[in-house]
């Protein structure tokens, strides 16, 4: 039973890393991808990857990157708290409860042989 709960330990580090990594590299991209303005009166506009905006340095919006920054910037949100990883808590729970539910009805049965 423990040998089997610590693969599902495991496997939700894995799960947990996986996302993790997902969403550095897909904000790497979509900085990468950002198609930003030129400012006025020589400002530096750069990609935000925490907005998903082209931003000057006083945080004044400047557009939103180009059509591959916004669809970067939505897939990284469908791996973050709003889509995914937002489910770890209840695909656990399910998880951990069929194991002990599995335990009980495979332990209850009594062998007749």
């Amino acid at each position: 039973m423990f040998d089997r709960l610590t693969a599902l330990g495991w496997g939700v580090v894995t799960f947990a890393v996986t996302i993790g990594v997902g969403i550095v590299v897909l904000e790497k991209f979509g900085g990468a991808v950002a198609i930003c303005p030129a400012g006025t009166w020589s400002e530096a506009v750069t990609w935000n990857s925490a907005t998903g905006y082209c931003e000057n340095t006083s945080g004044t919006h400047y557009g939103t990157g180009g059509t591959g920054a916004v669809n970067t910037f939505y897939v990284a949100g469908q791996l973050g708290q709003n889509g995914l990883a937002g489910w770890t808590p209840a695909i656990i729970a399910f998880a951990v409860g069929m194991l002990f539910l599995g335990a009980f009805l495979i332990g209850g049965r009594k062998k007749t042989y």
